[in-house]
């Protein structure tokens, strides 16, 4: 088993740009990422040049993408340095949850040389794999379904710092700000008891996973899938 702990805490603020000089970068940096390569830029430069020259353009408009949210005040998303990475393919999330706690399940990304990509592998659930557990540690909400991949371009963070396979984290959510608002007419209701909550998203393929919570820590395990959810169970009732 491998045990990973996050907490994570917002940057201290920078000065920004102008909101019209951002949405003019923005505008640049995507015309640059979507510049068609011509076979005689592949020739010079070759695809591993240009995959790498692609990647840079990409994250980019990503940094700006979210300069600008923020410049507006707007919610926008930040990828986590999240220690694992999931299946693409069939990641097959599951998710446990109760008053304190949300248990996140799923298959992790395991590279396999033998693999060539021409046929589908078929994993049993009673069989031993590489497993996450996520746990979410003060939980306030969560939920899992959809959006899926094919429609991600429609959320509302797309073109606001979004990657889809990703786990990222939402500032300025207007999750959060809704919650807070409802709960504002309590009598003890404070302010900076809504400061350290983050939204988590987590972009799977067939779903999304999203939760309100203080802090998340991950879990690798080698088991089937059946031993992982006895676990969640357990770990949710302890």
């Amino acid at each position: 088993m491998e045990s990973f702990n996050h907490n994570n805490r917002r940057s201290a603020s920078t000065p920004q740009p102008s909101i019209d000089e951002l949405e003019a970068r923005l505008v640049e940096a995507r015309q640059q990422a979507e510049r068609p390569r011509t076979a005689v830029t592949k020739q010079e430069l070759g695809e591993e040049a240009i995959r790498a020259a692609r990647s840079e353009s990409r994250a980019e408009v990503l940094r700006l993408e979210r300069e600008l949210a923020a410049a507006k005040g707007e919610q926008y998303a930040e990828t986590l340095d999240f220690p694992i990475q999931w299946d693409i393919g069939a990641p097959s999330p599951h998710l446990l949850v109760n008053d304190y706690k949300a248990l996140l399940g799923f298959r992790a990304h395991v590279d396999d040389p033998s693999w060539d990509g021409t046929y589908v592998k078929m994993v049993s659930n009673q069989e031993q794999e590489t497993l996450a557990l996520v746990e979410f540690e003060r939980c306030n909400s969560a939920k899992l379904g959809g959006p899926n991949d094919e429609v991600f371009r429609g959320h509302p963070l797309a073109g606001r710092g979004m990657e889809g396979y990703r786990a990222q984290i939402v500032r300025n959510s207007l999750w959060i700000a809704e919650l807070e608002q409802i709960n504002s007419v309590h009598h003890q209701y404070r302010h900076e008891r809504w400061t350290h909550l983050n939204h988590y998203v987590l972009w799977f393929h067939d779903s999304t996973f999203e939760c309100l919570a203080h802090s998340y820590k991950v879990e690798v395990f080698q088991e089937t899938f059946v031993e992982l959810l006895s676990r969640m169970c357990h770990r949710l009732n302890s």
